[in-house]
């Protein structure tokens, strides 16, 4: 019998077992997002989502969101899996196509092809559309066909669409062929099937006269410290004002009650100076505004009208520089530093690059990588890079330098220093004895012609071309030498070398 413990455990790793890369359409461009998800929310955290890009390990960040949009391959396939568990990793994903209206993916398997064909161990291909709208068509007085449609030309391989109405804010679905009535108070909205995040905004049968909640951005990339608005649209039959407005926070893919935003904290405001839209806004953004938010109100007759099938996805983000290939390289050599972030920025923003905290003035600086083709020591330093007045932490870049080994050319210094001072104390031996042999017959003659028996200590001069000493100096080493000197004790002659 499983404990609690247990049961909570097999709820989560087949949560991590259902893992799917999910494909939006970028607001800008001919580009696509991708988003690490399960298809039921997780009970506790991940410690981090692991990207893969052609089976092979590209980065992990505790985001689910890929850091960069992404441009049509198919030669490129993206997956993902959860940290501790990379055995389950998504199905891969490539993005086939990419235009205004439309984007195709292949999915190498899972339940995006389940109601393609029989299994979902197969693959499958799908366009969708970047757009989705409901679409009226009168039926006959009165009375209105809803459709879902958008300017994409999809072909059999399309996904199918649902049609949503909002009753007392119950979400049904609804047949395409169904009829309603002009005086019909409820809103609808379509949404691809098993894709919630791709869906129309809520519409009236009747113009505005319904309750409705729509969203300017579903999905918003912040940086740390920098402000964010998130905006919502609404309306009350009878373009009424609603009485309370409210903003809620979820955690992303979370099991957890909504917690209700206060207006009570410097960072926290509502903007409420335009009709029918209300403005959430956070300043000085921290890890602790990443969540799903929606927003509710109440009418005047208190009934509570909210937009919970889906919200907006607020990711927050630092800066941190990338260096490619290393922190230490050698000099001449190519170099990436890439300003990374954890969620996918503008392609429009603009980016600053600083060298020992000095701003780089050229104009290639502007993008979100910095390439040094050519490595010198004159580039070294510490880099940051920064967006507006948010900067990054700085990474230090440093060439290579070159260690000589001393070991063996010690050894080898020491035996030429050995074979040069056995020379030196053999050239001075053999100059010393002549000197004496010639000192001595000077003595005798002077102990012959001295009855006194006066010595003179008599010195033998070394020859113009000889030295005494040998003196060597080697470049970086301490200079060495060595001095010999004659000893007349006991009439036994020796060297002494100091060294």
């Amino acid at each position: 019998m499983l404990s609690e413990a247990g049961c909570v455990l097999m709820v989560y790793i087949l949560s991590i077992s259902d893992l799917q890369v999910k494909v939006f359409p970028a607001t800008e461009g001919q580009k696509v997002t991708l988003m690490c998800t399960t298809s039921c929310p997780l009970t506790e955290s991940p410690a981090a989502f692991i990207w893969y890009r052609n089976r092979e390990f590209l980065y992990e960040d505790w985001s689910p969101w890929y850091q960069e949009l992404v441009s049509s391959d198919q030669a490129v396939r993206y997956s993902c899996a959860i940290k501790g568990y990379e055995d389950l990793r998504a199905p891969e994903v490539s993005v086939d196509s990419v235009t205004w209206s439309c984007f195709s993916v292949t999915y190498a398997e899972g339940r995006m092809c389940s109601y393609k064909q029989t299994s979902e161990k197969q693959s499958c291909s799908i366009t969708f559309p970047t757009e989705l709208q409901v679409e009226k068509t009168e039926a006959h007085k009165d009375n209105f066909r809803l459709t879902c449609n958008s300017n994409c030309s999809l072909t059999d391989l399309q996904p199918s669409f649902q049609l949503y109405k909002n009753t007392q804010r119950v979400l049904q679905k609804v047949d395409q062929n169904d009829v309603v009535t002009r005086t019909s108070s409820e809103s609808f909205f379509c949404s691809v099937r098993d894709l919630k995040d791709l869906l129309s905004n809520e519409v009236c049968v009747d113009g505005n006269d319904c309750s409705s909640v729509n969203y300017v951005s579903r999905r918003i990339c912040g940086l740390k410290g920098s402000s964010v608005n998130i905006s919502s649209i609404y309306s009350l039959p009878g373009n009424l004002q609603p009485q309370t407005k409210r903003w809620f926070k979820e955690k992303i893919n979370m099991k957890q009650e909504a917690e209700q935003l206060m207006e009570d904290k410097d960072d926290v405001k509502n903007l409420d100076n335009m009709k029918n839209q209300h403005i959430l806004r956070l300043d000085n953004l921290d890890e602790k505004d990443i969540g799903e938010y929606k927003f509710r109100m109440k009418s005047q007759n208190d009934e509570l009208i909210k937009s919970d099938y889906s919200g907006v996805t607020l990711i927050v983000t630092e800066l941190l520089v990338d260096l490619r290939p290393a922190a230490e390289v050698t000099e001449g050599q190519r170099v990436t530093l890439t300003c990374r972030t954890s969620c996918p920025l503008s392609e429009n923003t603009n980016y600053t690059w600083y060298l020992n905290g000095q701003h780089l003035s050229l104009t290639e600086t502007q993008s979100k990588q910095l390439i040094i083709d050519a490595f010198s020591c004159q580039d070294e330093g510490n880099y940051s890079c920064g967006v507006e007045m948010i900067r990054s932490a700085v990474k230090t870049l440093t060439v290579q330098r070159s260690t000589l080994n001393w070991k063996p050319a010690a050894a080898g210094l020491a035996a030429a220093l050995l074979v040069l001072v056995s020379l030196s104390v053999f050239l001075y031996r053999k100059c010393k004895t002549s000197h004496q042999c010639s000192g001595s017959e000077s003595v005798n003659n002077m102990d012959e012609t001295n009855t006194d028996h006066t010595y003179e200590e008599i010195e033998a001069q070394p020859e113009e071309n000889e030295l005494p000493y040998s003196q060597l100096v080697l470049e970086k080493i301490n200079p060495l030498y060595s001095s010999v000197q004659q000893h007349q004790e006991q009439h036994a002659a020796y060297v002494m070398v100091k060294i």
